[in-house]
């Protein structure tokens, strides 16, 4: 079963950041490179990707058969998606303890998805 894991950014994980020397944030930049490797080894590693800032994002609607696209939020929000693993393993246990070695769950937590299986849905 396949397993995404959410990394966010928010006003905590950024108050940690702020507290980091530049060792300590190019060693978390490395545990998260040594994971990616230690995934693959493993046969779990789907994919994985730290994303750009939410500035640089478009927003994508279609209204009347037109695609309307707009710059990234207007508003500041306060929590963000900044990366994420996609991981294929037997058991959500399984994937919670991929979850646990996220560099970031131990500064703030990372959140653990199922994937939807639509494998058996009739179009």
């Amino acid at each position: 079963m396949k397993y995404v894991i959410l990394i966010q950014s928010n006003e905590r994980s950024l108050a940690v950041w702020e507290t980091m020397t530049d060792q300590q944030r190019m060693d978390l930049g490395r545990g998260h490179m040594e994971l990616n490797e230690e995934m693959q080894k493993a046969g779990v590693h789907v994919s994985s990707e730290g994303l750009a800032d939410p500035s640089l994002a478009k927003y994508v609607s279609v209204r009347d058969g037109k695609t309307i696209t707009s710059d990234g939020p207007y508003a500041e929000a306060k929590e963000h998606l900044a990366g994420f693993y996609l991981i294929d393993c037997e058991t959500q246990d399984e994937a919670i303890a991929w979850a646990a070695k996220v560099p970031d769950a131990a500064n703030t937590e990372v959140e653990v998805r199922p994937v939807l299986d639509m494998s058996g849905w009739d179009i």
